[in-house]
């Protein structure tokens, strides 16, 4: 009971930091759009439709939020809690797709760069870089292991990058006229950002193709578990990720004949939970002789074996 408390209060947390971050990035956004027209800056009008972008990804994250918190049915028995993780990965798609733009928007500014007003466009981008500050804050003392709030945090200071890269090119333009700075800041930029995508895209692809979680070996688990007491052999292991923080494990364990099934099990039980935290087992328990493992799987046999 007090883990399912804890979990719906973080996630409520979660929708609360995301809420509070989008008002935040919506609100400038606007206030970036019209400095850009007022200063004539590419480089804000183009860090606006970086943060309008971002706006969406963090509407996405918010509403896979509220989506993880509706309860389970007998037809989607974890509920939907993997929206989360589509909306990360979606998040990690866009920031690829982000920094793709800002190359192209670089190239086009490097054969033709555009005179801009350096001190209207300092001020609005060091505006930008304490809101994204602000947002990331936020976001950091939320989100704990939850990948969509991550991704979104990810966004965030990709936006901050892209402040701290206009107010080092309005510097610049403020002090020697070089229009240059702009589009080669926002190449380095855009590295960053593409940099900042990968573990995102990594870790939720992972969760969707059901792998073994980060930090978990299955090898060590399995022959864990064969060494168990009264164990003979553990075969069919799958161990994978619900969703952020919440590790599964699934397998067919075989033990003496005159061992008792239901002991062993909440031995294991016990075992998995506090030495790997995996609360969350289906163990099938039966007797050595009774069932055999499919040659297509991987085994455990016990230590009494060798």
């Amino acid at each position: 009971m007090d883990h399912h408390e804890h979990g719906t209060g973080a996630r409520e947390g979660n929708r609360r930091a995301l809420a509070v971050v989008l008002a935040l990035t919506a609100g400038f956004t606007v206030v970036e759009i019209i400095g850009g027209l007022l200063t004539g800056s590419l480089a804000l009008l183009a860090d606006a439709g970086h943060m309008l972008s971002d706006n969406l990804s963090l509407g996405l994250a918010l509403f896979a939020a509220w989506l993880a918190g509706r309860p389970a049915t007998p037809e989607k028995s974890f509920g939907y809690r993997r929206a989360e993780i589509l909306a990360a990965l979606a998040n990690g798609v866009t920031l690829v797709a982000i920094s793709i733009w800002v190359f192209i928007e670089a190239y086009s500014r490097l054969e033709d760069p555009t005179r801009v007003l350096g001190t209207p466009m300092l001020a609005v981008a060091t505006l930008g870089l304490l809101v994204n500050v602000a947002g990331a804050t936020v976001l950091y003392r939320s989100g704990g292991e939850n990948l969509n709030v991550e991704g979104a945090m990810r966004h965030v200071v990709a936006d901050a990058l892209g402040s701290v890269g206009a107010m080092a090119a309005a510097a610049v333009i403020i002090l020697t006229g070089w229009r240059y700075a702009d589009p080669l800041i926002s190449v380095a930029i855009g590295l960053l950002i593409l940099g900042s995508s990968w573990k995102l895209l990594r870790d939720s692809t992972n969760i969707l193709l059901e792998a073994t979680p980060r930090g978990l070996s299955a090898e060590e688990v399995g022959r864990k578990m064969a060494a168990a007491d009264g164990v003979v052999e553990v075969h069919d292991l799958h161990i994978w990720t619900i969703t952020s923080g919440f590790p599964a494990l699934s397998a067919h364990v075989l033990v003496g004949q005159s061992e008792d099934c239901h002991a062993r099990r909440r031995e294991l039980e016990n075992l998995l939970a506090h030495e790997y935290g995996i609360s969350h087992t289906t163990l099938q328990v039966d007797h050595a002789g009774d069932h055999h493992a499919s040659l297509q799987t991987l085994r455990f046999p016990s230590h009494l074996d060798d």
